[in-house]
């Protein structure tokens, strides 16, 4: 399976694929139907999937390699990627070690299509939508201080 019919497969469940995702090794961002964000990972013994909130992606413009302006553009593409500082608002994993017994990194080498029963056993233990609404209501009355 590609990332193309994976993102299918998403949307007839009413979520997005997002750029910046990837099939090898895994690690997808998917918005879900309330606009939070989850990343879900593949790497050594772990899955793991952690929600975000909307506000938690962000776009960096690669530079191009010389940067003279002669024969390259000064700036490259822009990539969708999650804020260096955001902080989860859930976070759900599948222990391979404690549950399949692997040893070394075989949660890497699993294929889109074998993560995907796992994905949507992740998605659906995420807390109801009505508790990330009160976590971020409670983040919006939060007063920021700037220092100089």
């Amino acid at each position: 399976m590609n990332l193309f019919a994976f993102a299918d497969l998403l949307a007839s469940r009413g979520l997005r694929l997002l750029p910046g995702s990837h099939a090898v090794p895994v690690e997808l961002l998917i918005q879900l139907p309330d606009a939070t964000i989850a990343r879900f990972t593949a790497r050594g013994t772990t899955l793991r999937l952690r929600q975000y909130a909307a506000t938690a992606l962000t776009s960096v413009v690669i530079a191009a390699e010389c940067g003279c302006g002669d024969h390259h553009p000064q700036t490259g593409p822009n990539r969708v990627t999650l804020s260096a500082y955001a902080e989860p608002l859930a976070e759900r994993l599948i222990d391979g070690e404690l549950i399949f017994g692997w040893t070394r990194h075989e949660a890497g080498l699993l294929r889109l299509a074998d993560t995907a029963p796992y994905l949507f056993d992740l998605l659906a233990a995420l807390p109801q939508p009505v508790a990330r609404a009160r976590h971020a209501v409670a983040a919006e009355h939060r007063n920021l201080v700037g220092v100089a």
